[in-house]
């Protein structure tokens, strides 16, 4: 006689569980094996004209951080943003590319390159990813390249794409305040992480299986903060006037109005210190400015001077010193010492 056991209904829901998870896990680890690495998607030198802004934010909450447990992200982002040096550099055209070979999926351009503090995000109805370009790159995995330069977009719906292939141009279009691409990766339609990838890692620092090409990830190299431009002007500047670079002066009149250092900075965090100093030719102090941030800040535009009295400047090189100084465990570490200098003459 052969004895079988029925087995009863809890051990029947725990089988079942199991058995889904089980198969969540097989499909999930071939999602692993079947994404693609991808290369850089813009042509662009990341050590001097671009840099990765802000980042996928990989708090679950309510609050935000980067994948490496910094600040440079804001609740809810799901790309990575690249941004350019300024508007004159995106009016020069930096090429955006396909990260991996793959086929157009959909295609947007017409929209305007201004920036969304002009506009208003009501007149974007919901085209807040501006122009942009979606390739799929098989198994439920595709890539979105955002806010590219009106009438840029080279290709069209059903292309196929190799890696490097030319999508459009960075620009200004959509929900965005600068020039910049906003890169986003989906798996299933699930936004994901390139520095994470799938296979998750530790708290802070990049994923165990990162979706980025390994020369891509060498030249993405984590960099909380940033310079983004100093210099001199002969009157308060605004920050269209920084963007635009038609500061770039470095030579004075002696009856100038005023002499005034400005600086632009990416990436500060809450509780920095930032000094800002003018000095004249005899090393006399003529402007300062300390100031505690009080939030963090993702970019920053001050500047500190002095106007002109009764008589003309006296003629000679005149600094600018800006020093940022972040707290550490025990003591405030130097992060940024720089100092530009302007010519005063007849």
């Amino acid at each position: 006689m052969t004895l079988r056991r029925e087995m009863g209904p809890v051990a029947k829901s725990f089988l079942a569980l199991g058995m889904a998870w089980l198969a969540l896990a097989v499909l999930w680890g071939a999602a692993c094996a079947s994404a693609p690495q991808f290369d850089l998607p813009l042509d662009c030198d990341m050590q001097t004209d671009c840099f990765i802004q802000q980042y996928f934010d990989a708090d679950p909450g309510s609050g935000y951080k980067d994948y490496a447990c910094g600040r440079l992200s804001y609740d809810g982002h799901t790309g990575t943003d690249f941004r350019v040096r300024d508007l004159v550099h995106m009016d020069e055209g930096v090429p955006v590319l396909a990260a991996a070979p793959g086929t157009v999926r959909a295609i947007r351009d017409g929209m305007d390159d201004v920036s969304v503090r002009e506009t208003g995000t009501a007149s974007l109805d919901g085209r807040f990813a501006g122009n942009s370009v979606v390739v799929s790159h098989g198994g439920g995995v595709e890539t979105q390249y955002s806010h590219l330069r009106k009438g840029s977009v080279r290709v069209r719906k059903g292309q196929k794409v190799r890696a490097g292939t030319i999508l459009g141009l960075v620009g200004l279009s959509g929900r965005t305040e600068f020039p910049h691409l906003e890169f986003s990766v989906r798996v299933d339609g699930r936004p994901v992480d390139p520095f994470k990838g799938l296979a998750g890692g530790p708290p802070c620092g990049p994923g165990e299986a990162p979706l980025w090409s390994p020369q891509a990830l060498r030249l993405l190299a984590y960099e909380p903060t940033r310079l983004l431009g100093s210099g001199f002007a002969s009157r308060p500047p605004s920050h269209e006037e920084v963007a635009h670079r038609l500061l770039e002066q470095s030579v004075f009149p002696v009856d100038s109005e005023a002499l005034v250092y400005w600086i632009r900075v990416a990436g500060l965090l809450e509780g920095d210190v930032l000094e800002f100093s003018l000095s004249g030719p005899e090393g006399e102090l003529l402007a300062r400015h300390e100031q505690l941030m009080d939030r963090s800040k993702v970019q920053f535009f001050q500047y500190v001077g002095s106007r002109r009295g009764a008589d003309r400047w006296p003629a000679g090189v005149y600094t600018g010193r800006f020093v940022l100084r972040r707290l550490g465990p025990r003591d405030a570490a130097v992060i940024i010492d720089t100092s530009s200098r302007a010519m005063v003459g007849n």
